[in-house]
Parts: structure tokens; sequence; C-alpha cells
């Protein structure tokens, strides 16, 4: 039960960064639009080092989605590109550091620009994909990556475990670190 709590915890303040940084983009007009750095994209690196990442993030794009007044189609496919973004972050990113961004720039790239020409009516197409790929990089390499630095370096002060070979258990298999 503590490593349940422990994760749903960790969900809801990665979660609620997630909401946060979007409502800061969206500030400054970021946000939305054919031009988006969403600076709460950074945080799919935290799926590196937790699945509560993956769950965080999710639930904090669809919530931010939802908030920011985006259409019933960005909601749900918007969200859909964060999942696949982070789940896809969650696996590469634990063997290779530079390239964990790349999933959800990826899923974000093919799945967004097509919400943006049909659902919003923002043209030519092509132009989509090439802003959402350059805002998705500058978040997810220019601020995520020094997250993730930050991140695997204070991984004991954190309570994070990247490498999750370990979960501190004794010869019995009884833990006292949490699962991750």
């Amino acid at each position: 039960m503590k490593n349940n709590s422990f994760l749903i915890a960790r969900a809801a303040i990665i979660a609620a960064l997630y909401v946060s940084l979007t409502y800061l983009s969206n500030a400054v007009g970021l946000a939305s639009g054919l031009i988006q750095i969403r600076f709460s994209e950074a945080l799919v690196v935290t799926c590196v080092f937790t699945p509560a990442g993956i769950y965080g993030v999710t639930i904090g794009c669809l919530l931010a989605n939802i908030l920011t007044g985006c259409l019933p189609l960005d909601i749900a496919f918007g969200t859909l590109a964060t999942l696949i973004g982070a789940i896809g972050t969650r696996f590469l990113g634990r063997r290779f550091k530079y390239l964990a961004p790349l999933p959800t720039i990826l899923a974000n790239t093919l799945i967004i620009p097509f919400l943006l020409y049909y659902a919003y009516g923002f043209k030519p197409l092509w132009l989509g994909f090439l802003t959402v790929f350059a805002g998705e990089a500058v978040s997810c390499y220019l601020l995520g990556i020094p997250l993730y630095s930050f991140m695997e370096r204070n991984q004991h002060i954190l309570h994070l475990d990247k490498s999750s070979k370990s979960n501190g258990a004794d010869k019995h298999g009884k833990s006292d670190k949490p699962v991750h």
C-alpha cells in the first residue's frame, strides 16, 4: 500500500507541475496554437526515473488541455500523443540519455499537426509538422535534458532509481525502499 501511495503522490506532483508549467506557457502565448512551446513537456524525462512520470505527464496533459480550453479532439488525441511519448521515453531514456525526449517529440509531431489542421483550421499542414517538431525539440531537449541531468545527479536525494535493477530487497524479498 505504501508503494502505491508513493507512486500516486509522485504522479500527482508531476501532473500538478505539468498543469502549472502549461499555464505559464499559456500566459506568454506558447501553450497552444500553431507555435507551441509547452515548458511542461520537459517533464517527460521524469518517466525515465519513475513510472509515476508516465501517469503524471499524461494526467497533467489531460487536465491542462481541458483547463486551457482545447477542443475535445485535441484533449483526447493530444493526451494520447503524450501517453505514447511518455511510454517511449520510459523505455528509450533508460538506456540512452540524449534520446530520451525523442519518442515524445515524434509522437507529438506525428499527431498534433493533424489536430491543428482539422480541429483548428491551421494551414498548411506541413507548417504544423515543422512548428510542432521545433516546439517539442525546444521543450524536450533544451529544458528536458538539463532536468534529466539534475535528476540523474540527485537520484539519492529524490529517492529515484533509474536502473530499477534492485528494489532494495533483503535476502527474504522484503524491501524498505519504494518500488519505482
